[in-house]
């Protein structure tokens, strides 16, 4: 086993399957530093000579729950650091990786979480599976390439609908809309079941599956950067208005937000 900070890293080399674990339970808030060392390991993955699938999955209640607020600086959830580097930097070289990859979702993929669950080649989800694309209720714009990667996934109408209402659907409208690719009976068999899918993808010829993902998705990790460019700019604008602070501290006190438009 390998560890990049608060993700580790475990191949089996019969099934050529990497199990990327994320280590921040309960809810797995992402930062910056977070999505840097999950970047590391992909890229150990890509790199690795018995990994040709990997899972990426979390340890706690939900997979990843949305972006770490500071406290003192709620405008940027930690998104930026003083080398000048910014999440979405991150979240570019994760749509850089090589490796076919499985998303394993137990519990909530909330905001950014749900744009970190875009990212892998298929989703994994159950009962308690939820997802939420709750920008708008924040008063803000949607980030981490949600913009090229949710339409991509479930249709430009679903992705309007999700992004427009900011509302929360569970696991089996996920499968129905097609944010889930398989679907189990099962919170428990969720990750079982997405390390299947891998070893199945990972049973298939590498040099063909190369081949294959680089012209079904080697178009993506570019439309990433551009849209994360537009979207940084849009959040950046929106945070200066009165509905992001309104919907901030309405989140903040667990009420619905009364949004003026200013």
């Amino acid at each position: 086993m390998e560890t990049f900070g608060e993700i580790t890293v475990e191949v089996d080399a019969a099934s050529h399957v990497a199990v990327v674990e994320i280590h921040r339970p309960p809810n797995n808030f992402f930062s910056l530093e977070m999505l840097g060392s999950i970047a590391d390991a992909f890229d150990h993955v890509d790199h690795h000579p018995e990994a040709r699938a990997m899972v990426l999955c979390a340890e706690g209640k939900n997979f990843c729950a949305g972006a770490e607020f500071q406290p003192a600086n709620p405008r940027t959830t930690s998104a930026g650091a003083p080398s000048g580097r910014h999440i979405y930097d991150e979240a570019f070289r994760l749509y850089s990786a090589k490796t076919p990859s499985v998303a394993a979702i137990v519990g909530a993929a909330v905001g950014g979480g749900l744009g970190l669950a875009c990212m892998p080649d298929f989703r994994v989800g159950g009962p308690g599976s939820r997802f939420t694309a709750n920008f708008a209720k924040l008063g803000f714009h949607q980030g981490f390439g949600l913009s090229v990667s949710l339409p991509n996934i479930v249709g430009n109408q679903h992705a309007l609908d999700l992004l427009y209402t900011g509302r929360r659907i569970d696991g089996k409208r996920a499968f129905e809309i097609g944010l889930i690719d398989r679907y189990v009976e099962s919170d428990d068999h969720i990750r079982d079941a997405a390390i299947e899918l891998a070893s199945e993808i990972a049973s298939s010829a590498p040099l063909a599956l190369d081949s294959i993902r680089q012209t079904m998705r080697g178009h993506l990790a570019a439309a990433i950067r551009g849209a994360t460019d537009h979207e940084k700019a849009e959040q950046d604008r929106l945070t200066k208005t009165a509905d992001w602070r309104e919907g901030v501290k309405a989140m903040a006190e667990r009420r619905p937000p009364q949004f003026t438009g200013q």
